[in-house]
């Protein structure tokens, strides 16, 4: 019973005596305080840079993370900057080689909450939405490699459901007509919609692990799917990248890197363009 007891009466008498236990600080560092808009607040878009041609297609570019937010954070890597530099040099490219208008959902060290990455890319009309990421896998430092994710079949028909019932009387969906019908119909048209989306997000995904082969490094399994916000939007085809590791020092230098920027800019660009030119010349 005393060898319990011994522990709480150590801190009782450290307590009279007017002394404290040290306490480790790692990890404690690690505070995020976000300012959330207010509901209703009007969206702040960002620049649409290129051609003023609004038939041209549209790019919206996500760095994720950002101003308190670092991301996963490595040995003198932050996410938040590496990633920014990969959006940059993106869209750099994309301008260079002209035709294709772009925007970022951010372009320095803010922060951006994630309803409002989605709803740029929708209120601006995106033909496509490049969401870009940096993993973390803890202790293990030999991970390493890209993977790119688009929605989930069951996340297809949940968020469609969802978007339905907040969107409710919209006019047009992905030409799609929905205007004076009930409830029902609308859910089944939104669901078309998300399914057309779907594919057309998992098109692009294979493109990037083709025009990336001998100049990105992949993960073994590159393909993934999940339910993250950012892929939710029914009439956006888009793609969450997962650049590789900053857990690795050697990725993660390498992604900061300008040949490591470069690679990433030239394969993502070639993506965008095939990807592009193809939807177009669809029916």
């Amino acid at each position: 019973m005393l060898l319990f007891a011994a522990p709480v009466l150590l801190l009782g008498l450290l307590y009279t005596w007017g002394l404290s236990i040290p306490v480790p600080v790692l990890g404690r560092g690690y505070v995020v305080t976000i300012d959330l808009p207010q509901a209703g607040q009007q969206l702040d878009l960002p620049e649409v840079l290129g051609p003023q041609d609004k038939t041209r297609p549209l790019v919206v570019i996500d760095a994720g993370h950002g101003g308190p937010d670092p991301g996963a954070v490595g040995p003198g890597f932050q996410e938040k900057r590496i990633v920014l530099g990969l959006a940059k040099a993106l869209r750099d490219t994309l301008l260079e080689e002209g035709g294709v208008r772009v925007a970022m959902t951010r372009d320095d060290d803010s922060f951006v909450v994630l309803p409002e990455r989605v709803a740029i890319a929708r209120e601006l009309g995106a033909d496509l939405f490049v969401s870009i990421h940096a993993d973390s896998a803890g202790e293990l430092a030999e991970v390493r490699g890209a993977s790119i994710y688009t929605l989930s079949d069951a996340a297809n028909s949940q968020a469609a459901a969802r978007f339905a019932r907040r969107e409710n009387g919209a006019d047009v969906l992905n030409g799609l007509d929905l205007s004076g019908q009930d409830e029902a119909v609308e859910t089944i048209l939104v669901e078309l919609s998300q399914r057309q989306t779907a594919a057309q997000s998992d098109e692009f995904a294979a493109l990037i692990v083709r025009e990336g082969e001998g100049r990105l490094t992949f993960h073994p399994q590159p393909r993934r799917k999940a339910a993250l916000a950012v892929l939710r939007a029914p009439d956006v085809p888009a793609i969450l990248y997962e650049a590789g590791f900053v857990s690795n020092p050697e990725e993660a230098k390498r992604l900061a890197s300008a040949q490591g920027r470069e690679n990433f800019a030239a394969t993502m660009a070639s993506a965008i363009r095939i990807f592009l030119a193809r939807n177009a010349a669809a029916p």
